[in-house]
């Protein structure tokens, strides 16, 4: 893999890291409860393959929980 791809993808997961932060963390601010917040990421593939998708697409689903204090 070029180093350039892999430059992009460090930006997007690092951008994506601060705006979800910057989400949860108004959003538990919102939303204050004592029960912890159950949380999914997930990660699709968006591009037009003119019909034919990749095999597997590319897919990538995490689930979690953030305590609150």
């Amino acid at each position: 893999m070029e180093e350039t791809s892999r430059d992009d993808i460090r930006r997007i997961l690092k951008t994506f890291g601060i705006k979800a932060d910057e989400a949860i963390i108004a959003h538990l601010a919102r939303n204050p409860g004592s029960g912890p917040l159950q949380i999914r990421i997930t990660l699709e593939d968006q591009t037009d393959y003119g019909g034919e998708t990749p095999d597997p697409p590319l897919s990538l689903e995490i689930e979690d929980e953030v305590r609150r204090d």
